[in-house]
């Protein structure tokens, strides 16, 4: 019945609001009832949702539930066509604080009647901050701006089709450019636009956070453009144009987080918030880093994301323990060592390990054995990080090392292949016993100590 009133909202993994483009959330309330206090039949389908996190945006409310399996919903700030003032009185001050607005709902798209809705914030909140919050974003009206940036970004046929229309001079006199040799122009003005805005965004730091959002904007059109323009690229392209294209979409894939959480925005739920958002954002470098990367990397890669909201590392481990609490797919982890890192709860151990033991039953490795760098490219993973991972095949009995000037090198445990109650007995079936044949079949002589 809620769904015929209020749109539902996607969520990501971790439970986080999935977000329309632009949009940012500016302000978080804990334990906020959402209800209809008319008595008209159609407020009747309005929802009444308790309890549960409210997340004002430039865009909309949204109301996420605490239990993980409920859905969430969200209000339009277009929709809302008035906020009543707060007023205070003795009674207020020993109630639950109420932030009042009108709503018109649009059950199956069919705008009815105006109802009057209700925020009821039982939590510790600043209800003040929050109202003033909402009148700026509601004035704010920053829907309206992503649909004309929309509407004037489209694509440049359409407006080519437009000019060639008007016929071949244009409204100054000069000749009007149509057919391909028109659109090239225009992609050619459009470049030259694009260069000017960046030379002025980057002459101050005042000018540059001031056209932040417009540059965000520009680079999320190259990354659409440079997608969409990637499966029909022809076999003539050279290797150098395809390299830089490959670069400046990697470039552009990486651009940062549009909405990252902040301590002004989410008050007493800053970490909680940060470790959702944290565990949606590293499940791409950890497909990338094959299930496991340093925690360190991550320190590095999240704030280059957030641009000038840069956190601390108290805060992103905090943020990091705070996983066990929710249902997310990543888990803090620590190595014997000290070294911490994340990694996915797929990512298995025994895995890594059977690739580790494969490696090292290569003759050169039985020979000379292997190094954290061998095990490196094996593993797709970085060499301080093969190096744990080599660690804790030790400490499991699959590996023995050998420390010389040249560093670690890891052999394959032979150990295991004797008899514990002969320790010169070597049993009929084992690495060490295929290892003895191999050379004997080879002809040398091998000197084995006798006791």
């Amino acid at each position: 019945m809620a769904g015929n009133c209020l749109p539902e909202v996607q969520l990501t993994g971790s439970g986080r609001p999935v977000l329309l483009p632009n949009e940012i959330e500016c302000f978080f309330l804990s334990s906020v009832d959402l209800l209809c206090e008319d008595t008209q039949p159609n407020a009747a389908s309005f929802p009444l949702l308790k309890s549960g996190l409210l997340i004002l945006t430039t865009h909309r409310l949204l109301w996420l539930s605490d239990s993980p399996s409920s859905a969430a919903f969200a209000v339009p700030l277009a929709a809302i066509s008035h906020i009543f003032s707060h007023k205070k009185s003795l009674k207020s001050m020993f109630a639950s604080p109420r932030v009042r607005f009108q709503v018109s709902l649009s059950p199956e798209g069919r705008v009815s009647a105006s109802v009057v809705a209700t925020l009821v914030v039982r939590g510790k909140g600043d209800c003040d901050a929050f109202l003033a919050k909402f009148w700026e974003n509601w004035r704010g009206r920053a829907w309206e701006e992503a649909e004309s940036v929309s509407s004037l970004g489209s694509n440049a046929a359409v407006v080519a089709s437009a000019a060639s229309s008007s016929g071949m001079y244009s409204r100054d006199g000069t000749v009007r450019m149509v057919g391909v040799s028109g659109i090239l122009r225009m992609e050619q003005e459009m470049w030259e636009s694009t260069d000017r805005s960046l030379q002025e965004a980057f002459q101050d730091l005042n000018a540059l956070m001031s056209k932040a959002k417009e540059m965000v904007m520009l680079a999320e059109k190259m990354r659409q453009k440079l997608l969409s323009g990637s499966g029909s690229q022809t076999n003539t392209t050279g290797d150098d144009e395809m390299g830089s294209k490959e670069e400046v979409q990697e470039l552009l894939l990486s651009v940062g987080i549009i909405s990252p959480v902040t301590k002004e925005s989410a008050g007493a739920l800053y970490h909680q918030q940060l470790s959702r958002q944290l565990a949606d954002f590293v499940k791409v470098p950890l497909e990338r880093a094959g299930g496991i990367i340093n925690l360190i990397d991550i320190y590095c890669l999240f704030n280059r994301a957030r641009g000038t909201e840069l956190i601390s590392p108290d805060d992103l481990l905090q943020a990091c323990s705070l996983w066990e609490k929710f249902d997310v797919p990543v888990v803090l982890r620590k190595f014997d060592s000290g070294v911490m890192v994340i990694q996915t709860k797929s990512h298995s151990d025994e895995e890594v390990i059977s690739k580790i033991k494969m490696l090292v039953m290569k003759p050169d490795a039985l020979r000379a054995g292997i190094s954290a760098s061998d095990a490196a490219r094996t593993l797709g993973v970085a060499p301080a990080m093969a190096k744990e991972h080599l660690l804790s095949a030790e400490s499991k009995g699959v590996l023995c090392r050998d420390i010389s000037p040249d560093g670690f090198r890891f052999y394959i445990n032979l150990f295991l292949e004797f008899d514990r109650d002969d320790m010169y007995l070597v049993k009929d079936q084992g690495i060490y016993a295929s290892w003895i044949k191999a050379n004997q079949a080879r002809g040398l002589k091998l000197w084995l100590s006798q006791g």
